[in-house]
């Protein structure tokens, strides 16, 4: 009797959220495969063209599409390298002896709370208007210019508001793979005689491989993944130099009305992000350290 009264409260909070998945997620996506083999405007009474493969044959001859891959490349390694690092450094930091570690902890935790397309808005005016102002002002307009009418430093600037954004949140995962480990384990390594850097790469970073695969695997994905932070900091200029991925796939959508060109790109993206990321994780599982 009780077994089946915890299988019913099971399924009273899974099949929710089953549903709620298999509706906005799985549906979607299975009808979007279908889409990608027709030629379509996306207007509902406007007809479906069946071109088979030829979606996916086109991409192989977009170069804007390839440009778009670069440019997503080079943002998403930057950017894991900068969010990991300072989200591990946080980490250490506010999990040391600091009389203000759990202010730092929030005051570091906060700009994730911020939703990406406002935090675009706001760094846009930032990197934009009062960079040339400052720049005005001092004179160092070797630094101090509008970001976001050079290619180079629009890329930049996403960058840096992207790692501003998630460093905090990669923190707190870190923060919970550091008090993971047993204080007998680093008591020990003290008494042998290891100072910190040795305490730090031979010993928490190898016992901490299960944060550095979550930290990793969601850095990867959203930085592939990012649209409104693009959307609303450089719209993908100047020029397409910052158009990511997901941008490319919905201005082909929404601004050329290639319903079935830009399935397709969507579903070659998915598969691109799914690869990588089951390669990313697959290897940092293998590094993990059983207690």
């Amino acid at each position: 009797m009780k077994k089946a009264r915890n299988i019913g409260w099971y399924l009273l909070f899974t099949l929710p959220l089953v549903f709620i998945f298999t509706t906005v997620v799985i549906i979607p996506f299975i009808i979007g495969i279908g889409y990608s083999f027709f030629s379509w405007d996306g207007l509902p009474l406007n007809p479906k063209v069946f071109v088979g493969m030829d979606n996916f044959v086109q991409l192989f001859h977009d170069t804007r599409f390839f440009d778009t891959a670069i440019h997503t490349i080079i943002f998403t390694v930057l950017a894991i390298l900068l969010i990991n690092v300072l989200g591990i450094t946080f980490a250490l930091g506010v999990t040391s002896k600091l009389k203000v570690r759990n202010l730092a902890r929030t005051m570091l935790f906060m700009p994730y709370l911020i939703g990406g397309l406002i935090l675009g808005y706001i760094w846009s005016f930032i990197v934009g208007d009062a960079f040339s102002a400052i720049g005005e002002k001092t004179g160092l307009t070797g630094i101090f210019f509008n970001w976001l009418l050079n290619p180079k430093s629009a890329l930049l600037a996403l960058i840096v508001v992207t790692t501003w954004q998630m460093a905090g949140y990669i923190m707190i995962i870190y923060i919970t793979g550091i008090q993971a480990i047993p204080e007998d384990v680093i008591e020990a390594s003290a008494v042998d005689g290891a100072n910190f850097w040795q305490t730090l790469f031979k010993i928490k970073f190898p016992l901490m491989m299960p944060s550095f695969t979550i930290c990793l695997f969601m850095t990867l994905s959203n930085c592939f993944k990012i649209f409104d932070v693009n959307l609303s900091l450089t719209g993908g200029g100047p020029s397409n130099s910052t158009e990511m991925f997901a941008m490319n796939i919905y201005n082909e959508i929404f601004k050329q009305n290639n319903f079935g060109y830009g399935q397709a790109k969507a579903i070659v993206f998915f598969l691109i992000v799914a690869l990588i990321t089951l390669v990313q994780v697959t290897i940092t599982k293998k590094r993990e350290v059983d207690m």
